[in-house]
């Protein structure tokens, strides 16, 4: 919501001088709001179990940390490029706080990302182990005779 704010506030801008960062801007949000609402539609109606062959936690930590990082660069370039007005000032508020609220949804997602992670490796070990252990068990059968005899 506070990109989507972020946007509305830049598209209601009817003039600039240097245009580059409010375009940046421009470009930061709507692209946060496309792929995060993506993402939102096929978690909340799961559809990401439909694909098991994505590391859906690792795509959610890849999208927040990158809309965290390109937030705060397109919200300061738009503070130091722009004219005082308004829509430009609220925009650079929505921006810092979409920002934040981006950079904690990134913690959340580190912590999911490890948590997984490690379910998985443990997971993958006490198959391994279990495999290890089921190779070694010898069935003894009379029917088999030793070669070496």
């Amino acid at each position: 919501l506070l990109a989507l704010t972020a946007f509305i506030c830049i598209e209601t801008i009817m003039e600039c001088s240097p245009c580059e960062g409010l375009y940046f801007f421009e470009f930061v949000s709507c692209s946060a709001l496309v792929v995060t609402g993506a993402l939102l539609l096929l978690f909340s109606l799961n559809l990401h179990t439909r694909i098991p062959q994505i590391n859906w936690n690792l795509t959610d930590l890849v999208n927040t940390g990158l809309s965290t990082f390109f937030f705060f660069i397109a919200s300061v370039v738009l503070a130091a490029l722009n004219h005082k007005t308004g829509a430009e000032i609220a925009a650079v508020v929505f921006g810092f706080l979409a920002m934040a609220v981006y950079a904690v949804n990134t913690f959340v997602a580190v912590q999911k990302w490890r948590l997984s992670s490690r379910q998985q490796s443990s997971r993958q070990s006490s198959d391994y182990i279990r495999a290890r252990t089921e190779s070694r068990e010898v069935v003894h059968r009379p029917e088999i005779q030793r070669l070496d005899a």
